[in-house]
């Protein structure tokens, strides 16, 4: 089952999708999207998570720039306008409006009160953010592009962390990507994979880029991250 509700905050609202488990009570995992919106592929996501025992919430963080962006990469119009959303974006306000949408999936019929994040490409980087800042019980990260310019706030990462890196990620350089290595090395918590000859938004479904064995590796270890840290 799937619907969407209304987060409340104070200098507005937005929708948020939620995917619901077949068995409740059950861990909620905040799911971050990409610069193309909540989107199918977002929505899949879901309905994926919901199918593993979760419920699976994804919040609308472009409402203040244009609510219902719903956008895929198979064209270079959508993927502009992906674009010139993503770099209008306000890192903070997406932040507040992470941290409400956790309070109000605590609240939500059948929720236990664990709490995941899963982030892609700009909802990686948002995760990593909202993770060093307001914490959870779990996070993952699938490419999150602009990371290393965050990395003085690795050390505030105290939850369990897991990201994934494609080694040829056009927008994370290796350079990027082995800071980001370096950054969390000595923390217990925090996990990095890369995968060899992948590129950004490997995992996508349907993208350009989507590479189906690298995207069954980082999916598995990501379902048993969350076995192990939520259920």
């Amino acid at each position: 089952m799937s619907q969407y509700i209304t987060v409340e905050i104070q200098d507005g609202s937005f929708q948020t999708y939620v995917a619901f488990p077949d068995v409740l009570p059950a861990p909620t995992i905040v799911v971050i999207q990409e610069i193309l919106g909540v989107n199918a592929d977002i929505r899949d996501t879901c309905h994926e998570l919901a199918s593993q025992g979760y419920i699976a919430v994804s919040p609308d963080l472009f409402w203040r720039l244009e609510p219902g962006v719903d956008l895929s990469d198979q064209s270079e119009a959508e993927w502009q306008k992906g674009v010139a959303l993503y770099t209008a974006f306000d890192y903070d306000a997406g932040v507040a409006d992470i941290a409400a949408t956790i309070e109000t999936a605590r609240s939500l019929p059948g929720a236990n009160g664990k709490i995941g994040l899963l982030g892609y490409c700009l909802g990686g980087l948002m995760t990593f953010i909202t993770t060093a800042r307001k914490g959870a019980d779990a996070s993952v990260v699938y490419y999150g592009g602009n990371t290393e310019k965050y990395l003085d706030e690795a050390t505030d990462i105290k939850n369990p962390l897991l990201i994934h890196l494609g080694e040829e990620d056009e927008y994370i350089s290796k350079e990027a990507q082995a800071a980001i290595i370096a950054a969390l090395k000595d923390n217990a918590a925090a996990q990095v994979f890369t995968y060899p000859g992948r590129r950004h938004a490997f995992a996508r479904h349907r993208g350009q880029h989507y590479d189906k064995d690298a995207a069954a590796l980082a999916n598995g270890r990501t379902a048993d991250f969350f076995q192990l840290h939520l259920i």
